[in-house]
């Protein structure tokens, strides 16, 4: 009987930790397919030289919106960088984007989000416990186009280049003020320790197998090594 209730509460206590890890192994999935996805939206998708050029890339799935003008913004997603030798990228760290601002442009309860990060500046940032987006690092909205070296001359100077989509049509999206900042919780999960992004982004854990998705469809779209 005694060993039975050990069982019991053992599996209880343990329930929380597998549906926490099912939940991040399922968010890696869908930040694969919203890469997919925007990358591949016609002749209006992410342009791929500007992801090839990137330095390091943020994909928040399904990121929540409050209100229509002035609202709270919250989602969870992940960061990868390319690795030091510029071939391959790293494993992907965890994030938490909150914060409000006026900005939303469109209705929807979710959106989901795409940060480009085009510089050293920029990755530098990331490599923070956390930074204020528009305030300590500079974002432009990104132009839409399968090429559009072109019209980026003036945006290459934004540390980072944002796109986002709702209801599978791309929008605007006001990220400044919103804070960008370590999931700790969701890095314990992927990695059983307690990690630091910077350890992650410079190449310091083995990317999990529920990464191995976004990872190849990284390496299949970004053949610009970044300059």
């Amino acid at each position: 009987m005694r060993v039975s209730m050990v069982l019991a509460l053992t599996l209880t206590s343990l329930a929380p930790l597998m549906m926490a890890k099912e939940d991040t192994d399922k968010r890696l999935n869908e930040a694969a397919e919203v890469l997919t996805d925007m990358m591949n939206a016609s002749d209006k998708g992410i342009p791929q030289d500007l992801i090839g050029k990137s330095q390091c890339v943020v994909i928040v799935p399904g990121m929540k919106k409050g209100a229509f003008i002035v609202g709270a913004k919250y989602g969870k997603g992940f960061v990868t960088c390319r690795k030091t030798a510029g071939v391959g990228w790293s494993a992907p760290a965890a994030i938490k984007v909150e914060g409000g601002s006026v900005g939303f442009q469109i209705g929807g309860s979710e959106q989901d989000v795409i940060l480009l990060v085009m510089n050293k500046s920029g990755m530098d940032k990331l490599l923070k416990s956390q930074f204020t987006l528009g305030g300590e690092g500079t974002v432009a909205a990104g132009p839409l186009g399968r090429d559009a070296t072109a019209q980026t001359d003036a945006l290459m100077r934004a540390e980072m280049l944002s796109y986002s989509r709702s209801r599978g049509v791309f929008a605007g999206i006001s990220l400044a003020g919103a804070t960008l900042r370590q999931d700790d919780d969701a890095d314990m999960e992927m990695y059983g320790r307690k990690i630091s992004n910077r350890e992650i982004l410079a190449g310091g854990a083995n990317a999990p197998v529920a990464s191995e998705r976004l990872q190849s469809t990284l390496n299949k779209i970004s053949t610009v090594k970044n300059r």
